[in-house]
């Protein structure tokens, strides 16, 4: 099957992200108190993030109703920082591959992502500068979780993207390195791909569309 649009997520496989509570307070420069990793906490945060996600509460309401679960812990800006920390930098090598399928004109591009307002923007030029992660603003469809108000792994966001793209889950190809996410995309019929985030996802992506024939295969000597 050769697709027709590549879609990918943002963190994880176009961006390195942090990938635990107790690595975002260290690269925010905050003390780690083992009693707010807790594992119900961590369950409580996660459901406030999937709810930021979706643009149900606001930047404010976040950091105040997780702040509350440290009972003080941590502050509403402390947890600002945590929050800015998560994203780290581009993975090498992904910028060049998206030029490359457009390059090939085989299929088009496009990002289905959970994400959030503060997050969303820093991928946006400011000031006459580069946002600080540029490479999503190359691919041609982006379409993210608080702008749709609908969050993977529910079926209904992949839904949303086939009307809003106008490309038949056939035609889809969609690399994630979450599991859930590559489990419910296979399951409305897209053809998806789980990249292992701690890899070189440039690497692992490019082997695939090789061999979908997004990408032409290189001559050998």
């Amino acid at each position: 099957m050769t697709p027709k649009i590549v879609v990918f997520d943002w963190g994880g496989v176009i961006l390195r992200i942090v990938r635990s509570f107790e690595e975002g307070c260290q690269r925010a420069g905050l003390p780690v108190h083992a009693e707010a990793g807790a594992q119900t906490l961590r369950d409580l945060r996660s459901a406030l993030a999937q709810e930021f996600q979706k643009g149900t509460i606001t930047e404010d309401e976040f950091y105040a109703e997780v702040a509350k679960l440290t009972a003080g812990k941590y502050s509403a800006k402390e947890f600002q920082l945590i929050h800015d920390a998560w994203l780290i930098a581009e993975y090498p090598g992904v910028a060049q591959l998206i030029h490359d399928i457009h390059g090939a004109g085989v299929a088009t591009t496009g990002l289905l992502s959970n994400t959030n307002h503060r997050h969303w923007m820093r991928h946006l030029p400011r000031d006459g500068t580069p946002g600080d992660f540029p490479t999503i603003g190359l691919l041609r469809h982006k379409h993210a979780s608080h702008l749709m108000g609908l969050a993977k792994p529910d079926l209904a966001i992949f839904r949303r993207f086939e009307d809003l793209s106008g490309f038949q889950r056939s035609d889809i190809l969609f690399f994630d390195d979450l599991s859930e996410n590559v489990e419910a995309a296979r399951q409305i019929g897209w053809h998806a791909i789980q990249i292992d985030h701690q890899g070189d996802t440039a690497s692992q992506m490019r082997a695939e569309l090789l061999k979908r024939q997004v990408l032409p295969q290189q001559p050998t000597d």
